[in-house]
């Protein structure tokens, strides 16, 4: 079953996002296969994120947290909370799932 990570920036380490931006990219390519969706939470007028979402095809929590923490964002201390979440797909693309 998928699991939602969903993780809330630290705003005093908004320069890890800047800095690390192209290696968070890279690390996501390298693991699109595990990928059913992701994305940056931006602010109302889009002019910074805050935070981000993802949906991971992974087991277990474990896998999903070992995920997150290879995140090239979490080991240069960005997050402030990290939420893990089992999520049940019931929509995706217009298609239901149930």
């Amino acid at each position: 079953m998928p699991y939602l990570i969903e993780t809330f920036d630290n705003p005093e380490r908004a320069h890890v996002r800047r800095d690390r931006y192209q290696e968070h990219l890279e690390f996501l390519a390298e693991r699109a296969g595990l990928l059913l969706a992701c994305g940056a939470k931006l602010s109302d007028d889009a002019s910074h994120a805050d935070g981000g979402i993802y949906l991971v095809d992974l087991d277990t929590r474990e896998e999903a947290e070992a995920f997150i923490s290879e995140d090239p964002f979490s080991q240069g201390d960005l997050f402030r909370e990290v939420v893990v979440r089992r999520w049940r797909k019931a929509y995706l693309d217009g298609q239901n799932f149930l």
